[in-house]
C-alpha cells in the first residue's frame, strides 16, 4: 500500500508540474503591442561582391539574378520615412577576405574618395574615420551568417544617396546601390 501512494503521490507531481504548475503565461504585452510601421528591407550580402534580394517588392529595384537572388539596384523612400536595413552576409569564406557593410552616404559625399579611403580603415570596420559626417546609417561589418539591423529616417532633402559596401574592392566590385529619397 505504502509503494502504491508513494506512485500515485509521484504521479501527481509529475503532471502538476508537466502542466506548468499551475502558472499561467502572461501574453497580454504581445497582444496589445503595436503593429511596427517601419517598412523594413532584407538584404543579402553575397560573395560576388553584390546587394541582393530574394524578392522584389514594392519600393526596390532589382536587376540581373545572381544565383537564386536579385541584384538590389536602388530603394525609394519618401522624405523623412523611417526605413529598417537587415543585412546579413552569405558566405563560407573567413571573415578576412569576405565581409560585408550596408553605408549609406550623404547627398554631398565624395563616394569614389569615401570608398579609397576606407579600404585602409580595417580598425574602424573599414569607414574612414575623418569621413564619418559623410555617413547617414551604416551596419557593422559582417562576416558569413552574420547580420546587423539599422533604422535610419530618409533624408528630407530629395536626391539620390549611395549606399556602398566599404570592404577593400567591393565598392569597384560593384556593390553599390541607390536610395532615391522623393
Amino acid at each position: 500500500m505504502k509503494n502504491f501512494l508513494s506512485l500515485g503521490l509521484l504521479v501527481s507531481l509529475f503532471a502538476f508540474t508537466a502542466c506548468g504548475g499551475g502558472e499561467t503565461a502572461d501574453t497580454s504585452a504581445n497582444e496589445s503591442a503595436p503593429a511596427d510601421e517601419v517598412r523594413t528591407i532584407n538584404i543579402i550580402g553575397v560573395d560576388q561582391m553584390k546587394y541582393v534580394v530574394a524578392e522584389a517588392i514594392d519600393g526596390i529595384t532589382t536587376g540581373e539574378a545572381i544565383g537564386e537572388y536579385l541584384k538590389l539596384e536602388s530603394i525609394t523612400a519618401s522624405a523623412g520615412e523611417e526605413i529598417r536595413i537587415n543585412l546579413m552576409t552569405e558566405s563560407a569564406m573567413p571573415a578576412m577576405a569576405m565581409a560585408h557593410n550596408f553605408a549609406l552616404l550623404a547627398l554631398e559625399a565624395d563616394v569614389d574618395a569615401f570608398a579609397r579611403a576606407s579600404i585602409t580603415a580595417r580598425d574602424n570596420e573599414y569607414i574612414a574615420p575623418d569621413m564619418e559626417d559623410w555617413v547617414i546609417a551604416n551596419t557593422a561589418m559582417l562576416g558569413g551568417g552574420e547580420s546587423d539591423v539599422i533604422t535610419f529616417t530618409a533624408p528630407t532633402e530629395p536626391g539620390e544617396y549611395t549606399f556602398i559596401c566599404s570592404f577593400p574592392g567591393h565598392y569597384a566590385g560593384g556593390m553599390v546601390g541607390v536610395l532615391i529619397v522623393e
